[in-house]
């Protein structure tokens, strides 16, 4: 009996996981908007073809998300976006499966701009040599998966987990176990912009790399005020960056469309 418990707990979290998946994605595109009754759990069971434990399960998730409110009798309730908890992981994701607006990318780089410069500063201060040598070897990284990555479009994957790494680093120097919770908000800023920028080559990988080592130097000297100055300039720059491939995106013809004739 124990060892069939231990082989369907996993698969049956594995269905809930699928299930929170599935309605969160749809209601992150305005399928299910805010306020909004989701269907019936007799209805979501047939559509999604799982159990009403599993479905239930994959609402507990989505409630621990801040995106349902779930109450007998009277079904479950989409959450205001307000509520939502944008630091999560899935949430962030299921954002990015959408096409990246400008609401979006500014929100990614308003939090980015708060927090960073601030755990730059924070790192220049408190980092152990040990925390340096992380943060040298995830820019060493992003310098070689740059030079790997000219000209290659499946060489970008390394560069966005090696230049996550790099802002994932800093944050662990900090010392404080709370700014490791920002690491899924700087990951999706950094999906989305590279998204951005594969389709319109608007970044310019000289440029912020050289920001990158800037920052590195900083925390490394001990300067707080200017790690936080660095990263300012750093963040500044991506974000205006991804702004701009987001309106050239924008303007790009669809596949199939002739050139110089405007997107639909």
């Amino acid at each position: 009996m124990s060892d069939i418990l231990v082989e369907t707990k996993p698969a049956r979290r594995d269905i809930s996981g699928a299930v929170a998946d599935a309605i969160g994605r749809r209601i992150v595109i305005g399928e299910f908007p805010p306020g909004a009754l989701l269907p019936t759990e007799l209805e979501l069971c047939a559509a999604l073809g799982v159990s009403r434990p599993a479905l239930r399960e994959g609402f507990r998730m989505l409630a621990a998300k801040g995106m349902i409110l779930s109450r007998r009798k009277r079904g479950a309730m989409v959450q205001p976006r307000t509520l939502w908890n944008m630091l999560d992981a899935a949430v962030l994701a299921w954002h990015l499966d959408e096409e990246p607006n400008a609401a979006y990318i500014d929100g990614l780089f308003e939090a980015r701009m708060v927090v960073e410069p601030a755990a730059a500063a924070m790192a220049a201060r408190r980092a152990a040599p040990g925390d340096i040598e992380v943060i040298t070897a995830a820019f060493a990284d992003m310098s070689r998966a740059q030079r790997e990555a000219a000209g290659e479009s499946d060489g970008t994957s390394q560069t966005v987990s090696a230049d996550l790494r790099f802002h994932e680093a800093i944050l662990a120097a900090c010392g404080n176990h709370f700014f490791a919770s920002f690491g899924a908000l700087i990951g999706s800023s950094l999906i989305a912009s590279f998204r951005l920028n594969w389709r319109t080559h608007a970044s310019e990988p000289g440029l912020s790399l050289g920001q990158h080592e800037a920052v590195l130097a900083a925390i490394r000297d001990g300067d707080a005020a200017r790690a936080a100055s660095c990263m300012r300039a750093l963040l500044a720059s991506a974000a205006r960056d991804a702004r701009q491939a987001l309106i050239a995106s924008r303007c790009a013809p669809k596949p199939g469309q002739p050139p110089g004739q405007p997107p639909g």
